[in-house]
Order: structure tokens, then sequence, then C-alpha cells
């Protein structure tokens, strides 16, 4: 395959899709020990076709951001946190974790390698990174793997917003996103495999996706299709769902940070989905997105609008540009949630 090169991209009009960069990064694992890692051209992987995890899901992921800033250089948004997560959701599956500074400093590279195809600061995109692991041991029983492969590949995306953030309506499924007790919180493909079918079923219903109720009552909110949700109480209290089985999301604990420093008084708490009537304003957070306004939740035929179906709350449009702001290098947040990348 031809790799793609920084002039065939209109970076005004980019969509979220994969594309073949020149370089992503990769190492493995065998005889109990992490070889080391370097940048490789090759975008396909070989492996048996016993491959743990061709059969038996043993692979975790990630998703973050690089973004340009106003002055060229560019911004890596909290990766500690992301290599933390990795690390955790490989313990879940009995997985060799990839080491946080090493996992740090292999997402440095792939942006530095890559660093043409990071969307200029006008343009309202960024540079997605996609950090997985998997078990490459060929096993024919239902055991877990010993060998594994690290690997970061990197792909520029457009503003998820090219017209502006706009509300959209959701619906409650009667489907489970991850069992109780199960690989909720970690992020691991078999979870988002699962979300599939009722995710298709809210799109030709013509939603936009749907919300999660936890597994064993089906009455308290867990996640929004593949992130998590928040409200905004009438009195302006930020709320997001506490739950065992709810993947904690990078971008839920920076919001919560900034709406306690924007005074939102904000709390992780069971949130009953006969409750939405306390809620002004509602939204979807997560790396792709940063923010997606809800404007509705439909409930066993009923239909809750929040603050409005077109337009978007102030507290919630407040939270985004802070957010953004930070990440593109506009504001000054928190001590370590920006990592400069150093170029050449």
């Amino acid at each position: 395959m031809t790799k793609l090169t920084a002039e065939e991209l209109d970076f005004d009009n980019l969509d979220f899709s994969y594309k073949d960069l020149p370089y992503r990064y990769q190492a493995e694992y065998h005889n109990g020990a992490w070889e080391p890692g370097k940048l490789i051209t090759d975008s396909n992987i070989t492996l048996s076709e016993a491959a743990v995890v061709l059969h038996y899901g043993q692979e975790v992921f990630e998703g973050l951001k690089a973004y340009r800033r106003k002055d060229g250089g560019i911004n890596l948004f909290r990766p500690d946190r992301n290599a933390k997560r990795m690390r955790e959701s490989a313990e879940r599956l009995l997985m060799a974790g990839y080491p946080v500074p090493d996992f740090i400093e292999a997402a440095k590279a792939v942006v530095k390698a890559n660093q043409d195809f990071v969307p200029p600061y006008e343009s309202g995109g960024s540079l997605y990174l996609r950090p997985m692991l998997i078990a490459t041991t060929p096993m024919v029983g239902v055991k877990p793997g010993k060998d594994f492969i690290f690997r970061i590949y990197a792909t520029p995306v457009g503003a998820y917003y090219p017209g502006g953030m706009k509300p959209t309506a959701f619906v409650t499924s009667e489907f489970d996103r991850a069992a109780h007790g199960g690989t909720g919180q970690a992020k691991v493909g078999g979870n988002y495999a699962a979300s599939l079918l009722p995710g298709e079923e809210a799109h030709r219903a013509g939603f936009s996706d749907v919300v999660y109720l936890d597994p064993r009552q089906h009455q308290y909110i867990e996640e929004l299709g593949s992130a998590n949700f928040f409200g905004i109480t009438k009195d302006g209290q930020f709320k997001t769902p506490k739950s065992p089985s709810i993947l904690p999301s990078i971008t839920k604990f920076s919001l919560i940070d900034l709406a306690k420093e924007m005074g939102m008084n904000p709390v992780e708490t069971p949130i009953s989905i006969d409750e939405l009537d306390e809620f002004a304003e509602a939204g979807a957070m997560g790396t792709a997105a940063v923010i997606s306004p809800v404007g509705s939740i439909t409930h066993q035929a009923k239909k809750h609008v929040f603050y409005s179906e077109t337009e978007v709350g102030p507290k919630t449009k407040a939270l985004y540009d802070r957010l953004i702001g930070i990440q593109y290098g506009d504001q000054t947040g928190p001590t370590g949630w920006v990592v400069d990348v150093p170029l050449d």
C-alpha cells in the first residue's frame, strides 16, 4: 500500500477515518520481558491463525490525541492517564502491561515522526493516536497468551463538529454494554463488539446512539454508546454516574476537575433513569468528541428533552471551551495535563 503524503490531505475537510501514515511504533513481549521498541513503516501485522487475540479476544486499546498549537508546537493531552488505564486493562486480561514511561515516549515518537500530518491549529483537527496491545501466542485451549505486540498508529482527524456542536437524541437500550463483574471498566474490544447491534438499531430508529443501563436492575445510567454520561442539574451541579462497570474516562476525570474549578460542585454518584427531570443539560464525554451534547433521551417511549434539541447549554459549552482551550494550548490548565512533543 502506498503511504499517504501530507500534500494529499485537505486538512480543513478531514473526517474521522483511518489513514495509512508513514510511521508507527511497535514493541514485542517474549520470554517474560519487553524487547526494545522502535518506529516501523509497515502498517500490517502478521499473526498465527491460532493467535489468542483472534479467538479469545485477549486485547486492549487506547485513544488519545495530539494537538497543533497556535505557535506551531504540538501538545499531547494527559498521555500518562492513557498509559495507566491501558496497564489496568491489561491486568484484567492477564496481559503484560506496557511501562508507562515507555508508553509516553512511544506516543511522542509517533507524533514527531508523523508531525507533517498533525492538522494546522486553524483547522480544528488533531492527530488521533491508537495504542493497542494484542496477544499473539498460538493457542487452541482457552488460556492466556504469553507473547504480545504493543503498537501505536496515528491518523489525522477533523473537528468532530465541523458545523458546530449540536445536541443529538439518545434512546435507552435493553441490551447491556458489559456484564456486572465483567470487563466494563477495561478498554477491551469485546465491550465494543457487544455495542454494535444496539447502536445500529438506535441509528435505524433515528437516534444518535444508545443509553446503557446497569446490567443488574436496568435502572441506573451507565454509559452513552461508547462515551461517559454527565448531567448538569437545574441548580448547576455536574453529576456523572458511578458504577464498577463504567470505563474510567480520561475526559470525564478532566471535566470533573474543570467543573470543580468552575464552581459546579461535581460528583460521581448512581443516577437513576427516573431522575432525568433534575437535569437542565446533559452530554456524552470522550476523546473523540470531547463533549457531545445530549438533546434528549427516550426511555420506554417517553422522551425527555434537556436544555434544547437544537442549541448547546451554556454550562456544557463553557466546559467544552475550557477543555479544548487547554488541549490546544490557548489556556493554562492544571499542572501536567499538557505534554509538549519535542520537534526538530
